[in-house]
């Protein structure tokens, strides 16, 4: 059994950062294991190849449980170097100050805004945005779309300031709220993922840094209360031929809001009725594990043009809006943007032979949804839990970000200047509120935004403390999305990044 200071599980947008950071000290051997092949594809390079990735071997191909009247969805997770942050859209943004803030309430000292605006900054290089609030040497390049904007996305943009709605020059600036250009992963004509600013620079430079690609762990070794290091299986081989790595120090999961609790329930972590129901060991009686799942649901207009709009230069989206309902408090509850691409609404409609979409996302979901083990050696039971929030306020959003939507395309200068688009779905009959809830409720989707299943806090909810150490367990922390208390108004992935150096600086002082 080889020995480590530091195994890091899951080489995705938090493990790459860990991996580069905690390796720094020569002194420290640190083990980072992926579960996908460690090439770097076409599609992970060239911005408006992104949509290649999702069902390749780059993509763990999750499913959901039945949503709504939607049914089971897709749920794509990154499966390769960089995780999700090597097969996304690209988005870089920042969530509502506010948000943080309330985790730092909610039992998070340290992960306020003003805590965590260092760890943003370090993250990131951008070259036209306030350097008091903005990083200029950190490791991912980011910048907006800039030559060669999308028409549609112009049009867009143009209709929704028409309307009234604010402007902002930088959604991660001072100015939170309104229509944007967003900072995009993308320099030189080519995605910057986080294995691509953090991990390939120091791969094979570093003696104490080892990687392991094409591995998955199977379970978390413990003794006596410890975590004393990971059981592993190499692509090819048999189940029962597993591989073990010791740690002397830390293992720290990152494998996301989906991979950590799984990992954590399937090593007998996790609330014990549920584990031992699957025949599964109680290590460590966790009760939170699994549970407070989050994500931006979504529901899209579909528009149908007289000839196919252009090819994005960027990431089929390249604007969005950060707006208000009626039911945001200070955080902006609702993203509008385009999805510059012929599909359709949903499973069971007919795309169009050439046109787009718009999508209005609920920023501040109430649902809430669950990961949890079908079986003891089964793929995950996953339920973000989409409009079962007994308010029903994410309808609500969700019909006030159509009705949004709909409002300003029907603009006569928004047809023209988006190549003539019309209306394809939901179509002229559905014209009333009753029936626009009801075509949500058929043809709700994920923003691919799943986060908090290993939520950080102080309460008896909470999987790991503030130091993210997992509770009742030594030697073990997590460091991804799952340990979020409360989703972000914005993608997570310039979250992640920040969860990562902070907690680099975390595990370093300890």
């Amino acid at each position: 059994m080889e020995a480590y200071d530091y195994i890091v599980v899951g080489a995705g947008t938090a493990g790459c950062v860990l991996a580069a950071r905690l390796s720094e000290d020569p002194g420290a051997r640190v083990l980072l294991i992926e579960a996908g092949d460690a090439k770097r594809t076409r599609a992970m390079t060239v911005p408006n190849a992104w949509p290649e990735n999702l069902g390749s071997a780059a993509d763990w191909g999750y499913v959901t449980t039945g949503q709504a009247g939607a049914g089971p969805l897709p749920y794509p997770r990154g499966r390769a170097l960089g995780g999700s942050g090597a097969i996304n859209a690209m988005a870089h943004v920042r969530g509502h100050r506010a948000i943080y803030d309330r985790w730092a309430e909610a039992g998070g000292p340290g992960w306020g805004s003003d805590g965590l605006l260092p760890f943003f900054r370090m993250t990131e290089r951008g070259d036209f945005h306030d350097p008091v609030l903005r990083g200029t040497d950190g490791a991912i390049r980011v910048g907006p779309a800039g030559a060669g904007r999308h028409p549609v996305a112009r049009a867009f943009a143009e209709a929704l300031e028409r309307s009234g709605a604010p402007v902002t020059d930088d959604l991660s600036g001072r100015v939170q709220e309104g229509v944007a250009w967003p900072d995009l992963a993308i320099a030189d004509g080519e995605r910057v993922s986080p294995a691509d600013g953090y991990l390939r620079p120091v791969l094979g430079r570093r003696p104490n840094l080892d990687l392991v690609a094409g591995s998955v762990v199977t379970r978390l070794l413990m003794r006596d209360g410890r975590c004393t290091g990971v059981s592993y299986v190499r692509d090819g081989l048999a189940v029962d031929a597993e591989l073990d790595a010791a740690a002397g120090g830390e293992v720290i999961l990152a494998a996301g809001a989906i991979g950590s609790p799984e990992l954590l329930l399937r090593s007998g972590i996790g609330p014990a009725a549920d584990l031992r129901a699957l025949g599964i060991d109680v290590l460590a009686e966790v009760r939170g594990v699994g549970g407070n799942l989050q994500d931006h649901p979504t529901a899209k207009v579909c528009c149908v043009t007289p000839a196919p709009p252009p090819v994005s230069r960027y990431n089929y989206g390249e604007t969005y809006a950060a707006l208000r309902s009626d039911l945001a408090d200070e955080v902006p509850d609702l993203h509008l943007f385009p999805i510059l691409l012929p599909l359709p609404p949903a499973a069971g409609y007919e795309p169009p032979a050439a046109g787009f979409l718009l999508v209005a996302a609920a920023m501040t979901p109430d649902s809430r949804g669950t990961v949890r083990l079908a079986a003891a050696d089964g793929p995950p039971l996953i339920d973000p839990g989409f409009l079962t929030d007994e308010g029903g306020r994410d309808l609500d959003r969700l019909a006030a970000g159509l009705a949004m939507v709909r409002r300003v395309t029907a603009d006569a200068s928004f047809a023209a200047a988006a190549g003539g688009a019309a209306e394809l779905y939901p179509g002229p009959d559905v014209g009333t509120d009753a029936a626009l809830r009801e075509y949500i409720r058929r043809t709700v989707d994920s923003y691919y935004h799943p986060v908090g299943t290993c939520r950080m806090g102080t309460d008896d909810g909470a999987v790991v403390d503030p130091d993210l150490r997992v509770r009742g367990v030594a030697g073990l922390r997590v460091a991804d999305a799952s340990v979020m208390p409360l989703i972000p108004n914005v993608h997570p992935h310039a979250t992640v990044l920040a969860i990562a150096e902070r907690a680099s600086a975390l595990i370093t002082a300890s």
